[in-house]
Parts: C-alpha cells; structure tokens; sequence
C-alpha cells in the first residue's frame, strides 16, 4: 500500500498517472489544525455593538491584551493607545479585548452609549464586550482566572492583562502602566515572537 502523503510527482511518477494527475493534486488543499482553545479562553461575553454572543476560543493562538475600560477615567485616554498597539501589531498576531466595568463607579453608560464613546472618541476598532464586572466575587469567570493566575485582580480601571499564544502565561500591569511603555511593550513584543 502506498503511503497517503507521497510527494505528488513521485506518485504520478511511480503509478503512471492513475493515482491523480499532477494538475489536480495540485489543487488539494489539506487544512491545518486550529489552535486548540484553553480554559482561559473558553468563555462566550456579548459583543458591546450589538450584544451578540462572542465566544473567546476564535482568539486562540493570539496574544491577547486583556483590558477592563471605563469612559469617565483619568486613565481614559489609554484607548488611543490601546488602539494604536492593535493596530500595529495586529498582522503579528496581538488581539486587544476591551471589558468595559462600573466596579470603580466610572462606567455609567449603557452598552450603546459606551460603544459610542468608543468609537467617537478614541476610534476603538478592538474587540469590545458588554460591560461586566472585573473584581472581587461578582468578576466574571474570565477576570477571576486571570486574577487567579497572576495573584493581581485589577484595583482600578484600565488594568492590562497580557496573555501568551497558548493561554498559559500571563503577565499583569496596573492601570498607571501606559499601552506605549517600554516594559509594557517588550512583554508584548516577548509573546509575539514565542510560538
């Protein structure tokens, strides 16, 4: 029996052309293997546009910035450069998540309006999701394992996760560390070039 995965010349070759002409072997596309999705990351939050269900596994193999946001923050402004961080090295595989959070009693708006502010204000195009809450014992399930896993629940708004392509390393920087910071950037730039 001949293996499956001969080279398709040599098959052509050694069968005389009756186990698939060159030309069409040529167009069998053999699919690869989606990342597998870790626990971290198999979690479903509504979309903060339209409230449409987004399970977080269709991130898997990214590096992710996890962020909790509020619009009424002397750490606000950080969306242009959270932005800016996503759009520069988003072909490099980095993924900004925005959760925004009233647990510091600076997110008032409601979902439309946040989206709004977003988009208006600071031309966030990285994925949002509906606000929730991101500390203490009402966190949700992503937060308490990212809490978990670095021993720091964020303490203020703005608090920056910062997660390795297989979920299993996660880095934590408070709400002072700005998107554009060296340390914060060469952990990012770390993450995206381990594979």
């Amino acid at each position: 029996m001949i293996p499956v995965l001969l080279n398709t010349a040599l098959a052509s070759l050694l069968l005389g052309g009756m186990l698939l002409p060159l030309q069409a072997a040529a167009a069998v596309a053999i699919p690869l293997a989606a990342p597998i999705c870790t626990p971290l990351l198999n979690h479903s939050f509504l979309r903060l546009q339209d409230e449409k269900p987004q399970n977080l596994c269709q991130y898997s193999g990214k590096v992710l910035v996890i962020v909790n946001t509020a619009s009424f923050c002397g750490f606000t402004p950080q969306y242009a450069g959270l932005e800016a961080l996503h759009a520069k090295f988003h072909d490099k595989g980095l993924v900004v998540l925005g959760f925004p959070s009233n647990d510091f009693s600076q997110e008032t708006g409601s979902n439309k309006e946040i989206a709004d502010f977003c988009e208006n204000t600071f031309g966030v195009k990285f994925p949002m999701f509906a606000k929730s809450s991101v500390s203490g014992k009402t966190a949700n399930p992503l937060f308490r394992q990212l809490a978990e896993k670095t021993g720091h629940p964020p303490r203020w708004n703005f608090h920056k996760f910062v997660v390795s392509r297989d979920g299993r390393e996660v880095s934590s920087f408070g709400s002072s560390v700005d998107p554009a910071s060296s340390a914060f950037l060469k952990e990012i730039e770390k993450k995206l070039l381990a594979k």
